[in-house]
């Protein structure tokens, strides 16, 4: 791949992971329990960021805002991180496109090749902000989760924004580590910067 084209494609990813981060977000559906009775389900509660939804078995669906019920200590984290992540990639983006070269807002090509290089940086950073409360809410699920055990009348199963932010998390890696690659060059002594020559 061309060197100018991989921090367009690094950026491209990024700007997905970013609508994806946001979808992640918003979505109420972090974790979904479900309640049973003899294997007939009773009411199915999602959890998300900012609501919980309590749907029954004919459809209904009642949600209600985490002013009202205690939001859990992992989605308190997971809002702040997730947040923090939008917040750091929205700036990638700004520091991305800043240091492109067809962009006059920086004359000087070496702050630019720097600005760009941040905003991989800014990239990878952000995809750890989304993976932490990602791993840490489907472990917490993996943990109440028992699918052999006939008695349990409580399934916990992991919800579309989890899925989502999975597949942000790869996106970021993926957009950051395409933008970063671009500022290394193989000389005979090994890798080095391309900005620093």
């Amino acid at each position: 791949m061309v060197a100018c084209e991989r921090p367009l494609l690094g950026l491209a990813l990024a700007c997905i992971g970013l609508l994806g981060s946001i979808i992640s977000c918003a979505l109420p559906t972090w974790r979904i329990m479900r309640a049973f009775k003899d294997y007939e389900m009773l009411l199915s509660i999602v959890e998300g960021l900012w609501k919980r939804c309590a749907i029954s078995p004919t459809g209904e669906m009642q949600c209600m805002g985490y002013e009202y019920i205690p939001l859990p200590e992992d989605m308190k984290a997971a809002r702040a991180l997730i947040i923090i992540a939008i917040i750091i990639e929205v700036l990638g983006i700004l520091l991305g496109v800043a240091g492109r070269n067809f962009m006059n807002f920086v004359p000087d090509e070496r702050q630019r090749s720097k600005m760009a290089l941040t905003s991989g940086i800014a990239f990878l950073i952000a995809g750890f902000f989304v993976l932490i409360p990602v791993s840490w809410t489907t472990n917490n699920i993996n943990d109440h989760f028992h699918p052999n055990d006939p008695k349990v009348v409580k399934k916990m199963e992991l919800g579309a924004a989890l899925y989502i932010g999975w597949f942000t998390t790869v996106l970021l890696f993926l957009g950051g580590g395409l933008v970063c690659s671009s500022f290394f060059r193989r000389n005979g002594t090994g890798l080095t910067f391309l900005f620093f020559k």
